[in-house]
């Protein structure tokens, strides 16, 4: 058994919102095995802490904060006052109570290690439990979000780069140990800080909640799934609207486009139509992946490992997708998934709708792919050898 300290960006509610995945299903995981978690956890206004009896018995102790408003001085300071990386007093940190009650809790508690979720939101915390076997999980680089939405001409991205290569060439490097989702997150933090212990431990998979349906498919539907708050899956919802979904028309004229998912800005609530439905938030997305006949993800920028694919893989929808979209995904082409370049991902789509035995073939391959490498077992298991490793170094 095990005694850690869990302090994290963001609570273990609700669900779809991706990162709050990893942190809910690790915990319960760990909370079965007999582990024992305390959690400290930011929120944004948006979540607040009424939904704590959601997640209340995985840890023994729960408190949460009010992520407070940062300033632009303060990230320069950090970036330019070597000194002022990590805090060094309350006052000195991002947020003030999240320092006291992080002090407060190593005081109180006999831990066995402190496990960080986040980056710039909790890394600089790290002076207080450095005396602790210690490992941060920041689920992706930021860098290489900001590298492939600069590569598709985003001003803002590229004003921020800079910025974010010298955050993380300092944030990680004086933990035990650092975990991303995805080789590809970690050669980038590899590249910018050679001497970094990174690990890689990608997401799982509730394999009963997400399984192949018994119900037949729609013969001609595409599905995207994701939260529209994030640009990348904006960037996605309009190029299937306005470059896949017409061309496939052309062959198939009863194709229609299933657009499910959080939050989706007005702009894409307008592009509603007889042949496009776009749902907002659903209590409940595996109907949706069990009925549509061809997942399709254009993604053209982003980093980590996207739940949604592995989602759709799990329930056996036939996955077109372009190769940032499996990204961390050991997925094998033609075989798993359909993996092609932006500008042939409707040519994809259009084979697949008319080849129902291929279909089948990616449906039953893409499940054994789940099955045998993304359960969320899986991944509490390789926290746990995780956690042994850096125990016993110190």
């Amino acid at each position: 058994m095990t005694t850690i300290l869990l302090i994290s960006r963001c609570p273990p509610y609700p669900l779809h919102l991706g990162d709050r995945l990893i942190i809910w299903h690790l915990a319960r995981e760990l909370s079965r095995r007999g582990h024992v978690v305390d959690l400290l956890a930011l929120y944004d206004c948006g979540e607040g802490p009424q939904q704590i009896d959601k997640y209340r018995s995985f840890f023994r102790h729960i408190e949460l904060f009010a992520e407070p408003r940062r300033k632009g001085m303060a990230y320069l300071r950090r970036l330019f006052a070597p000194g002022a990386r990590f805090a060094t007093s309350a006052e000195g940190s991002f947020c003030p109570p999240l320092w006291q009650a992080i002090a407060a809790r190593l005081k109180q508690g006999d831990y066995d290690l402190a496990h960080c979720f986040g980056s710039v939101s909790v890394y600089e915390y790290h002076p207080l439990f450095a005396h602790l076997p210690n490992v941060i999980t920041p689920y992706e680089s930021h860098t290489l979000y900001l590298q492939t939405a600069s590569a598709q001409g985003q001003i803002g991205a590229r004003l921020r780069l800079p910025l974010a290569r010298r955050f993380e060439q300092f944030m990680f490097e004086p933990y035990d140990r650092c975990v991303v989702i995805s080789e590809a997150d970690r050669a980038l933090l590899r590249e910018l800080q050679p001497e970094l212990s990174v690990d890689v431990i990608p997401n799982g998979i509730e394999l009963e909640r997400f399984r192949p349906p018994e119900v037949e498919r729609d013969p001609h539907t595409l599905l995207f799934v994701g939260n529209y708050e994030y640009p990348p899956n904006q960037d996605a919802a309009r190029i299937l609207i306005d470059m896949v979904l017409p061309d496939v028309c052309r062959v198939v004229p009863e194709a229609r486009l299933q657009l499910i998912g959080n939050n989706p800005p007005a702009w894409l609530r307008e592009m509603a139509n007889d042949r496009i439905e776009v749902s907002g938030h659903v209590p409940e997305v595996t109907p949706y992946l069990a009925r549509g006949t061809v997942f399709v993800c254009p993604l053209r920028f982003g980093a980590g490992l996207k739940n949604k694919v592995l989602e759709a893989l799990a329930m056996g929808i036939p996955v077109v997708a372009t190769p940032l979209s499996i990204q961390g995904i050991d997925v094998c082409e033609g075989e798993s998934a359909l993996v092609a370049p932006i500008d042939q991902i409707a040519r994809k789509t259009i084979e697949l709708l008319g080849d129902a035995a291929r279909r089948e073939r990616l449906s039953t391959h893409g499940r054994a792919l789940i099955e045998s490498r993304y359960s969320w077992a899986q991944t509490a298991s390789s926290y746990e050898r995780l956690y042994e490793e850096i125990c016993r170094a110190r």
